[in-house]
């Protein structure tokens, strides 16, 4: 694409001709408050928190769906611009929860982020407010519609990263709100439980189950890993507080899965404190069935596997053996057990299965 030159708050830089006013200005490490906007989806211009003034230009623009031009002088910091993005920060407070203190996002809200920076303690506008219930009829995650702000975030994850749309805007004006198809549960809708609406969140509307009452959001630590659950390896953030994991996020940024989970790798990860998991290697003892097993040390159940798969090898032919390998294993491991099979017992009966 062309190069073009622009000002930005008194900063020329040259960008591609067709980016938004907003990538613009990140590129030049100048940030500017946004809401509604998420990177890789289509800008809407709803909040109107991202707007700018544009010389020459009559109204202020939504920097977020504004494309850029040569020779534009943008001030993103003008007092009309911070005068604007006050006012829309107390219109959107007039009509929502301030349980900070004890909201599951706190810390990590995009709309107590931008009230704190633009000095907003309260609304000047008084007026009827919304007292929805919580919906907790769902196994991963709350909804609370009380704090929601109508960004439409959860709804174009929904639309354009998993393709499901099992939510939308329904009703007008006040009455406004993200909901299913006649407004059932989301059990009833076309809904997988993905998480992507969870993730796109700016607010507490949205808070998995796991997360309530698990810690704050400045207390928790974050360590970059790998799901383990298929072969894809999606890049994945284990959300930890004094070492116990209380939630999983996708890992943002260029990567395999582009900031994207499904429902096993968002929500999957319960089973790491079942009480059923083995914490030992078992062998069985009486006769098959019965259900009796005693804990065995690894070099003892690894001398017994060997035992027993060089018995049958010996008695049956080693085709009368079969391997299967798993998802959750690396590239590595599953090579050596293919390897094991062939170059070792000599059989090619492996098989591998993703279906978890």
């Amino acid at each position: 694409m062309a190069k073009i030159r622009l000002t930005i708050d008194e900063k020329v830089i040259e960008t591609e001709e067709g980016v938004s006013i907003l990538e613009a200005a990140r590129e030049a490490g100048i940030e500017i408050p946004h809401l509604c906007y998420m990177d890789n989806l289509p800008a809407s211009g709803g909040c109107r928190l991202c707007v700018v003034e544009v010389e020459g230009a009559r109204n202020l623009a939504a920097s977020c769906a504004t494309p850029v031009a040569g020779g534009m002088v943008i001030k993103t910091a003008s007092e009309r611009a911070l005068s604007a993005r006050r006012s829309v920060i107390e219109l959107l407070l007039s009509n929502h929860p301030f349980d900070c203190m004890t909201c599951e996002k706190s810390g990590n809200c995009n709309l107590e982020k931008y009230a704190y920076e633009l000095g907003v303690s309260g609304s000047r506008y008084n007026g009827e407010r919304h007292n929805y219930p919580s919906d907790t009829t769902n196994p991963f995650f709350i909804r609370d519609y009380n704090k929601c702000i109508l960004c439409g975030r959860c709804v174009a994850a929904c639309k354009q990263i998993q393709f499901v749309e099992a939510i939308s805007f329904a009703n007008r004006g006040f009455n406004c709100k993200i909901a299913t198809a006649y407004d059932r549960s989301l059990k009833e809708s076309p809904c997988v439980f993905c998480g992507q609406c969870v993730a796109a969140c700016p607010t507490g509307a949205l808070v998995e189950k796991s997360r309530v009452g698990a810690g704050r959001n400045w207390e928790i630590e974050k360590t970059p890993t790998v799901c383990s659950y298929c072969g894809v390896g999606c890049n994945i953030e284990l959300n930890t507080k004094n070492g116990r994991i209380v939630s999983v996020s996708p890992a943002t940024g260029e990567n395999v899965n582009n900031g994207r989970l499904c429902v096993k790798g968002k929500f999957g990860w319960d089973y790491i404190y079942s009480p059923e998991r083995l914490e030992s290697p078992l062998i069985r003892i009486g006769e098959k069935g019965e259900g009796k097993f005693r804990s065995a040390s690894w070099e003892e159940a690894i001398d017994t596997i060997a035992e027993r798969l060089a018995g049958i090898r010996a008695e049956s032919g080693p085709d009368s053996l079969a391997f299967l390998s798993s998802a959750k294993c690396t590239n590595e491991e599953n090579y050596l057990l293919q390897k094991f099979a062939r170059a070792v017992i000599g059989t090619n009966n492996i098989d591998h299965c993703a279906r978890l």
